[in-house]
């Protein structure tokens, strides 16, 4: 590229509806989705219920469960709720017991769900980071298990995808509690993805880079809001769409990609390896939240 040539950013993805893998993929296949009915989960959950999978959705709030389920509808896929802490093992057995007797054992488990939200970590408290890390880790170790469980009895083979954040690799200020456990998460992947692998249960994780969408949380859309121009941002000159994570959730748990096993995808357009010639200026956590001085309790 020349000085004289306008950079041009990552071409737009095919329009939504359109699948990326044969129709039928996963028809006669359930795949259950924790978190499945808001944001990345639905978005994730609708391209699976294109290709033919029954969709099981799993929350904790009866509204996300409405949603989701009527997002799934719409698009002629079969679906139903469960309401589930993914903090709570029995909870989980229930829910994939309901599953199981409504749709068979599911073969895909996409473990979505997480907490998060912006704190400096002088500010976090002892059960800010408690909920966090057992939402996002404990829980999505808690249904790894049961869903391996499940098909270790039945010698089936399966695929798992964890939903993971490339802060893992990097650490994230502001996310103190958030950036652990996902780094927890990614372990695990790759630790369940040997254990697992010799019984056909393939473990995979994905990283979404920065896909906008109407649930993020109102201190995260604020954060977003304080940056002028989300695609200038980018090296891709243009944030996610959704159904780009769903495609790539979709094949990692297909036929097409029964070879990998253990690797954590990231789509983002190489936002999240982008380094300066020259430092910018340092401007704390505190700064970028708006925040005062810390003075204590």
């Amino acid at each position: 590229m020349t000085d004289t040539q306008s950079p041009q950013g990552l071409p737009e993805p095919p329009p939504i509806g359109t699948s990326a893998l044969p129709p039928d993929t996963f028809a006669g296949h359930a795949v259950v989705v924790t978190g499945g009915g808001t944001g990345l989960g639905r978005a994730i959950a609708s391209e699976f219920a294109r290709l033919g999978a029954a969709i099981v959705i799993a929350s904790r709030k009866p509204e996300h469960l409405e949603q989701g389920v009527r997002a799934i509808e719409e698009i002629g896929g079969q679906v139903m709720a469960v309401g589930c802490d993914i903090r709570e093992p029995e909870q989980i057995a229930a829910a994939f017991a309901a599953a199981e007797e409504r749709f068979g054992l599911p073969a895909t488990l996409v473990n979505n769900a997480a907490a998060n939200f912006p704190v400096p970590a002088e500010d976090m408290s002892p059960n800010a980071w408690r909920t966090v890390v057992d939402i996002t880790l404990n829980g999505t170790f808690f249904m790894a298990r049961e869903f391996a469980r499940r098909h270790l009895l039945a010698g089936t083979s399966a695929s798992i995808i964890n939903v993971g954040a490339s802060y893992a690799w990097t650490g994230g200020p502001g996310f103190a509690h958030s950036a652990a456990a996902k780094a927890g998460v990614k372990n695990l992947t790759e630790t369940l993805a040997v254990e697992w692998a010799p019984y056909g249960i393939r473990v995979n994780g994905l990283v979404p880079g920065l896909f906008p969408h109407e649930d993020m949380t109102a201190d995260i859309q604020g954060n977003l809001a304080r940056t002028s121009d989300k695609d200038e941002c980018q090296p891709a000159l243009r944030v996610g769409r959704l159904r780009e994570l769903g495609w790539a959730a979709t094949y990692l748990a297909s036929p097409f990609a029964a070879f990998i096993a253990g690797h954590t995808l990231v789509v983002d357009g190489a936002n999240w390896q982008r380094r300066s010639l020259t430092n910018p200026t340092v401007v704390t956590v505190r700064d970028q939240m708006g925040k005062g001085p810390f003075v204590g309790e």
